[in-house]
């Protein structure tokens, strides 16, 4: 996953985009990725800022997906509604999972 934020200079067309991929960052002279009138428009609205440019809508992954964390968690919630589904009380689900009430009760009432 890349994140791209333009720093945009005053006075001439030095632009510097920071290419971040995972926690290292990369400068590059923002003149080498945009054309000219792009960065001269650019220029037009924003000087001397950070500007944020996201991934475009289709492309971004959703919160757990890259990392797998989202499946582990669901896995989880599973378990822990069948669980309770087979007796197991809030309480010892609490113990068991390190989880408070209000997020036991939370799974296994939101699970049908």
């Amino acid at each position: 996953i890349v994140d791209i934020v333009d720093s945009i200079g005053f006075a001439t067309l030095k632009f510097t985009i920071i290419l971040r991929s995972g926690a290292k960052m990369k400068p590059i002279k923002a003149h080498s990725i945009f054309p000219e009138d792009l960065l001269k428009e650019i220029q037009k609205h924003v000087q001397g800022e950070l500007v944020y440019i996201p991934k475009a809508e289709g492309d971004r992954k959703k919160w757990g997906e890259k990392s797998g964390y989202k499946e582990t968690l669901s896995r989880r919630n599973d378990e822990i509604y069948r669980k309770f589904r087979d007796g197991a009380t809030i309480n010892e689900l609490m113990e068991l999972y390190f989880l408070s009430y209000d997020s036991i009760k939370k799974i296994v009432y939101s699970k049908k």
